[in-house]
């Protein structure tokens, strides 16, 4: 096949959710469909076949029977119906899906009525005037409910596999029915979807939740609850290690730390306008011994502003800066907890800084900055989203204010040198911002740092400065989280890393090996351990009783960076000969060094937090 553009192959992805509903209903007459879009990638249908249930050994045969849709090249061929007549279709059909949708688009006014997307993502709106004709798309035997666009014919479709099924609520509702959607991916090429595929397999021995179990860092425990991760002695050096270069790189530029409880009352987020937005998706507290509305935290801003309002403020004061790591928690779905990705335990290294609007500039600057250092360390590079809003009525405060801010954020972007694209509609509601993208080990795009104005909240909690001619104003708040959420950053630094920590992350730096377990043995790797702890280093000591070889695989099993073998060679001579770890390697072959030489340059490492050995 020739290149196609992004518009025609999302209508080739499109047109093969077709097929395979085509596909499914020759071995299943009796399936119900849902809705079958083109999405990133590919494709996929929700399909209902009542007491009978498809599984992952079902989809070859899937597959097989689209190849011989594919092969009959049908054409694709679209009709309209009268509104009232299409339901009658479904009706006759014994679509009942289909007839919902229907019934939404005839009572919906004309804005769905012509773009029958909404219907397929079961998102309908309301309107003053009905619907008078729907579109159809028929191939073969198969007739579906359909905007399009198809591609000419069953025969222009690019190579496809299908992956998975999963469980899908209609419409996206857990009290309505739930089907089962199968997920397909398909590309212009062979090739491409080969790449794809071997994408996935690396991304399936990469995933966090594995390497989470296997590297010994999380567990999830059915008894404290899904979405509440606990992190392992292992798992926590990554936390705590993460959480104290974020704290240096800002204690550095003069922010303070403070603390705030976990709970509070339910007017507070009501003031601050979060309430509004957000309320439904929160954990709600009962006092025993008050009526006050409680929730659990979630998120640190109108906490950090009483702060700021415990006391007369001048602009002598500013910009005054203010960090915490604390725990926030959401009431996400449970359907859609992903390992440390998405949880209700969320753990952010927040900041908000109060300025002038004057200082918004060079506070900005100095977040980047930030964010620079903290990510070139980590070895992420970075491209930046500036989040502007869009004009609806979805956001607060004053227009011409919104377009100033947004414009300062533009040339501080473009005066940073930083590569850059507009995201409209992405601001948060009080105000725009920047979001730092990554990208992974696999291409994957990640969220990372954010910083981002507001005008908003300050109005709302009547925060005030003195200004040097003795007037009251309002001050800017600007948040700025530079990890984000440590778990979900964790879930992408894993996935990113394969779990190969660098020294300063590695929750163990240095594994001594012994050859055996007599006293002069032990007693040496007892001595190498205790002068490691005084140099700072996670050291462990493997004095099993197995086999050398055996013992040097658990350790590369655990992607340690040091393995460093003691027999009597080793005790004799004072050297040591480190194995390194292969993503860390500058130079190969012998290397027999010294133990206090090997140490302090682990040490060093481990404080200068390089990635490569520099033994």
């Amino acid at each position: 096949m020739t290149h196609v553009n992004e518009e025609d192959l999302q209508a080739m992805r499109h047109s093969l959710a077709h097929i395979m509903a085509t596909a499914t209903q020759h071995i299943w007459p009796e399936a119900k469909f849902g809705v079958g879009p083109a999405v990133d990638n590919g494709f996929y249908y929700d399909i209902d076949l009542g007491e009978n249930k498809i599984s992952e050994e079902d989809l070859p045969k899937i597959e097989e029977e689209m190849r011989k849709v594919v092969n009959q090249n049908q054409a694709f061929e679209r009709y309209e119906l009268p509104i009232d007549e299409a339901i009658t279709w479904a009706k006759e059909q014994h679509q009942p899906y289909k007839e919902e949708l229907l019934n939404d688009l005839k009572r919906a006014g004309t804005t769905v009525a012509n773009d029958l997307d909404a219907a397929e993502l079961g998102t309908i709106a309301e309107g003053d005037s009905q619907t008078d004709k729907v579109s159809f798309y028929k191939n073969g035997d198969f007739t579906d409910l359909c905007r399009g666009p198809h591609v000419e014919s069953t025969g222009k479709t690019g190579p496809f596999k299908l992956m998975r099924v999963s469980g899908a609520y209609w419409r996206g509702n857990e009290k309505n029915a739930q089907m089962q959607r199968i997920y397909g991916v398909a590309f212009n090429t062979k090739e491409e979807l080969h790449d794809h595929l071997q994408m996935l397999e690396e991304a399936k021995k990469r995933d966090h939740r594995r390497l989470g179990q296997e590297l010994d860092l999380f567990v999830i425990s059915p008894l404290v609850g899904a979405g509440l991760p606990l992190f392992t002695p292992r798992g926590t050096v990554l936390r705590e290690e993460l959480n104290r270069y974020s704290q240096e790189l800002r204690q550095e530029q003069g922010y303070q730390r403070v603390w705030t409880p976990h709970i509070a009352k339910q007017i507070l987020y009501e003031t601050s306008g979060h309430w509004a937005k957000f309320g439904d998706e929160w954990l709600k507290v009962v006092s025993q011994e008050t009526k006050d509305n409680l929730v659990m935290k979630p998120m640190n801003c109108p906490h950090h502003q009483q702060i700021y309002a415990s006391r007369p403020r001048s602009y002598r004061d500013l910009p005054l800066k203010y960090m915490e790591t604390t725990t926030d928690y959401r009431d996400e779905k449970a359907g859609e907890l992903i390992g440390l990705a998405r949880v209700r335990a969320i753990t952010q290294d927040d900041s908000h800084t109060f300025c002038t609007p004057e200082q918004i500039e060079d506070v900005i600057k100095m977040l980047v900055r930030i964010v620079q250092d903290f990510y070139a360390v980590l070895d992420l590079p970075l491209k930046v989203r500036l989040s502007f809003r869009d004009d609806s009525d979805a956001y607060l405060g004053d227009k011409a204010l919104w377009e100033r801010a947004q414009s300062t954020l533009r040339k501080i972007v473009e005066e940073s040198g930083l590569e850059y694209y507009e995201g409209i509609g992405e601001a948060a509601f009080y105000g725009p911002k920047i979001d730092f993208m990554g990208q992974d080990a696999m291409g994957r795009e990640l969220q990372l740092a954010t910083p981002q104005l507001d005008f908003v909240q300050p109005e709302r909690f009547g925060l005030t400065y003195v200004d040097q001619d003795g007037s009251e104003k309002t001050p800017v708040m600007i948040h700025f989280a530079l990890l984000g959420s440590i778990e979900r950053f964790l879930a992408a630094y894993i996935e990113h890393t394969a779990g190969r920590f660098p020294v300063w992350l590695a929750p163990e730096q240095i594994r001594f090996i012994t050859v055996n377990q007599e006293e002069e043995t032990v007693a040496f790797a007892q001595n190498l351990y205790e002068d490691s702890n005084r140099l700072g280093l996670r050291i462990h000591i493997d004095n099993t009783n197995e086999s050398v070889g055996k013992k040097i695989r658990a350790a590369e099993l655990m992607k340690v960076p040091y393995t460093v073998v003691i027999g009597e060679k080793e005790i004799a001579s004072g050297q040591v000969m480190p194995r390194i770890r292969k993503d860390m390697e500058v130079q190969t072959g012998d290397r027999p060094i010294g133990t206090e030489q090997f140490l302090r340059t682990v040490a060093h490492e481990a404080k200068s937090r390089v990635h490569k050995s520099s033994l």
